[in-house]
């Protein structure tokens, strides 16, 4: 039994780098997935045995991970979905000329959850009107994503913008780089490396770019760690998320500390601080309204989790052993 590292997953097999740096292609163990549909996933640690005569080698194992960059299955009503494991920290790219700002709050709820570093990109900055566009975009992400989240603007001109990212890299650590499809990732990433190891395509005419990468892959970053770009992920559903929200939102929670009632939902409750603050104009209404959103959907993905536990007869402490990956003993 050899100790080994998932470091590229495609339609296919993992593909598992083992402690003598041999690259071996494996399936896994009926006994590992029977019943649980447990998947090794990018970054997971495993333990690997090669049988003699076999073409493929067999993963028999999944190592407790560190922390995880999970997801509400999109194919699921109520299941989480993994898409990488042991990782230090989390790169959320967003184009500089078009961000979404709905979807960066919720991508930030999703990188705050894995209890990693956070640093939001904005990429593809050549493609700005002017230096003035670039400084008024990138002041406006760092009023959202506050003062603790470090946001770099990357630009294929600007080699030193490249370098800073790379410094986020270090030796000895992982980062994951999550966005939209089209969103420059894989150009990012051929830039940290110095050479076109992700395949990109070119931007269409209004600016934006097209779906591109469809396997994740840990790349070595020179003189740095690793880096894993993810394949354009457009369902972002929430799963567990109250730490993450707490995260991106610190300004909305310390509001809602304030409140007159303990359970205030911040609707109509009187001594409501977070509805005294948008009144006041202190909290944008926008801001307001995806905070509350994404509240209300963790809380209806948890009762939908709880009615489907207690149709199949389960407990909850019965859930949270089941999550756990196993563990070759």
């Amino acid at each position: 039994m050899q100790k080994g590292r998932v470091v590229k997953l495609d339609r296919g097999y993992p593909l598992v780098r083992t402690e003598s740096g041999a690259l071996v292609r494996c399936e896994h163990a009926t006994a590992l997935v029977k019943g649980e549909e447990v998947r090794a996933v990018i970054g997971d640690f495993v333990d690997v045995a090669v049988p003699e005569g076999h073409d493929k080698g067999i993963i028999d194992g999944i190592r407790p991970r560190t922390r995880a960059f999970v997801r509400k299955d999109p194919t699921e009503r109520a299941l989480p979905q993994v898409l990488a494991a042991n990782f230090d920290r989390v790169l959320v790219a967003q184009p500089l000329a078009d961000v979404n700002v709905r979807r960066l709050e919720r991508e930030l709820v999703l990188a705050y959850e894995t209890g990693a570093e956070v640093t939001v990109v904005l990429t593809k900055a050549d493609l700005a009107e002017d230096e003035e566009h670039v400084a008024e975009v990138r002041d406006r992400v760092r009023a959202l994503v506050g003062p603790d989240v470090q946001t770099l603007v990357v630009s294929e001109n600007d080699p030193a913008s490249i370098e800073a990212v790379r410094q986020l890299v270090p030796e000895g650590t992982v980062a994951v780089l999550i966005g939209k499809s089209g969103v420059g990732k894989s150009s990012m990433v051929n830039m940290l490396v110095g050479a076109a190891v992700q395949e990109t395509t070119p931007v269409r005419e209004d600016g934006k770019g097209r779906h591109t990468t469809v396997s994740r892959e840990m790349v070595s970053v020179p003189g740095g760690g690793f880096i894993v770009d993810m394949p354009g992920v457009r369902g972002l559903g929430l799963w567990e998320a109250d730490a993450g929200i707490g995260a991106a939102f610190s300004d909305v929670e310390e509001l809602a500390e304030q409140c007159r009632f303990r359970d205030c939902r911040h609707v109509d409750e009187p001594g409501c601080a977070v509805r005294a603050a948008v009144e006041a104009g202190d909290l944008g209404e926008e801001r307001y309204a995806s905070y509350q959103a994404l509240k209300q959907e963790t809380h209806d993905l948890r009762e939908r989790r709880e009615e489907a536990r207690r149709m199949r007869g389960e407990k909850a402490s019965d859930s949270r052993k089941k999550s756990k990956p196993r563990k070759k003993r």
